[in-house]
């Protein structure tokens, strides 16, 4: 398999293959994000890519699941992603779900008609960073959309069919606009209705614009405490109608996992008791990206 950088994949598709379509992020931008600045947004070329599937053939037949890489790999024009999950199709029998990054400005090149062709050929669930809800936020962050277009894009892969997991970021809208950015969050979360909402901590990456922020006191990060202040704000702000809630990352203080919403109010007392001191959180030296 041909691999270019660092290749970062969910945690969800840990057991998957990776298959690098694209390499970067087209967008590039998010102040947080210091995934991909130091390599550029490319297409992998096609006859590498087959090559990458008939090896994945050959030697992991077996497989169920498949993820395109890169961190905007839906960017893709049309024909190249109808090329690419056909040839998985072929090459591949056994694979059940494709997953794929996606943003609001990747998913705005596809029409509904397109997205359902993408599904038809396999295309299962597409990651989706929201960060936040809330649109002050959302500007000083440089994700180059506002709530509603997210809303509205994706809504466009859940009309094709195309599961949603989306990811939210605790304490990225800093610590005086915590409790907004929570409960903006979970009215917009509310309105996607995705099938998994994975909430990660922020943690501040070098060479990256926040970074910058915090050394000189702009950006002031939520202590733990206010982090799970807002978790709970956020959970208790969300209405899914039947969607599955993670905040089980390694970047997280306390491990949730919930479905939505019958274990609501369970979740939110387990995060009550952590707020009083009954539960104990997960040490700073253990967190990790």
């Amino acid at each position: 398999m041909h691999y270019q950088g660092t290749v970062y994949r969910p945690p969800s598709e840990a057991g998957s293959i990776l298959l690098q379509v694209t390499t970067g992020c087209s967008h590039n931008k998010c102040t947080f994000c210091g995934m991909y600045k130091r390599q550029r947004f490319s297409i992998t070329p096609e006859e590498i890519v087959f090559a990458d599937i008939d090896y994945a053939a050959h030697h992991f037949s077996q497989a169920r699941r498949l993820f395109l890489c890169d961190g905007d790999a839906l960017i893709l024009p049309q024909h190249k992603l109808r090329a690419i999950l056909a040839r998985i199709q072929e090459r591949l029998p056994r694979i059940s779900r494709v997953g794929i990054y996606a943003n609001h400005k990747s998913l705005k090149t596809k029409t509904v008609e397109e997205l359902e062709e993408l599904h038809h050929l396999g295309l299962g669930i597409a990651y989706m960073g929201l960060e936040s809800g809330d649109n002050q936020t959302l500007a000083a962050i440089n994700k180059g959309a506002l709530a509603a277009d997210i809303v509205a894009m994706a809504a466009k892969a859940k009309a094709a069919g195309i599961k949603l997991s989306i990811t939210v970021l605790l304490g990225i809208a800093g610590a005086d606009r915590s409790l907004v950015h929570a409960e903006e969050t979970g009215r917009v979360l509310s309105a996607i209705d995705p099938e998994y909402v994975g909430a990660l901590s922020l943690m501040i990456e070098p060479e990256t614009k926040l970074y910058a922020d915090v050394q000189t006191g702009a950006f002031v990060v939520p202590g733990p405490m206010a982090i799970l202040g807002e978790l709970r704000a956020m959970i208790a702000a969300t209405h899914l109608t039947g969607g599955l809630f993670h905040a089980n990352h390694a970047s997280n203080y306390l491990p949730i996992r919930a479905k939505l919403p019958e274990e609501k109010e369970a979740t939110l007392e387990l995060i009550d008791q952590a707020l009083v001191g009954n539960l104990s959180l997960r040490p700073e030296f253990m967190r990790a990206l």
